[in-house]
């Protein structure tokens, strides 16, 4: 069976892939909430497929922990962000990572990334060249911010509503509304983007 490492200091953003990944491909997942944690997982199971590591947890420093995984790993190793730069993607690449994923990439086409760098090639999304929207370019009100960090803890609506004291109906409207100022595909979607651009 495939086995892969993920490895992303997000719960939310870890476990959904893994699951998915899991579920819709067959691979058998592994997770890591640290380089520290995935270097200490691939020294004790040394049969990785892949491993996709995360730009911005703790321990990367930039793209030295690519290195550091790449040169104790016989695994390909990718990197798996949302907002890091067109030009971080190809300097990853440059050094020999297997590829560059974005959390944001469709579900279809995540297993399809994946699928192509275990055969050995490399993986670079068209949306490389079409960098996201800043942070800055998102204004949310301070209403919005309290149910982003909701949707970021995985929290449900009927969750968020009652934490915050309002109606679940209300939730409901923030989620659409929010989704659309992110350009995000669901509320899982909306979170991981939130998160990546340091939103809350």
């Amino acid at each position: 069976m495939t086995k892969l490492l993920i490895a992303d200091d997000h719960d939310l953003v870890r476990e959904t892939i893994a699951d998915y990944l899991r579920q819709q491909a067959g691979f058998d997942v592994d997770t890591a909430h640290s380089l520290e944690q995935a270097l200490e997982l691939e020294a004790k199971n040394a049969n990785y497929d892949l491993v996709l590591i995360d730009y911005s947890m703790p321990g990367m420093d930039g793209l030295n922990g690519l290195s550091k995984m790449r040169a104790q790993s016989a695994a390909r190793v990718a990197i798996l962000s949302g907002t890091a730069p067109a030009d971080v993607a190809q300097r990853a690449v440059r050094i020999g990572a297997a590829g560059f994923v974005p959390k944001t990439l469709a579900p279809g086409a995540m297993v399809s990334a994946v699928t192509s760098m275990i055969n050995g090639q490399t993986f670079l999304p068209d949306t490389i060249a079409h960098p996201k929207r800043p942070a800055a370019a998102v204004r949310l009100t301070p209403r919005e911010t309290d149910v982003l960090r909701g949707l970021i803890d995985g929290k449900s609506n009927k969750e968020i509503a009652r934490d915050l004291d309002i109606q679940e109906v209300t939730v409901k409207l923030h989620v659409k509304t929010l989704s659309r100022k992110l350009d995000a595909r669901n509320r899982t979607h909306a979170a991981m983007m939130a998160r990546d651009l340091g939103l809350v």
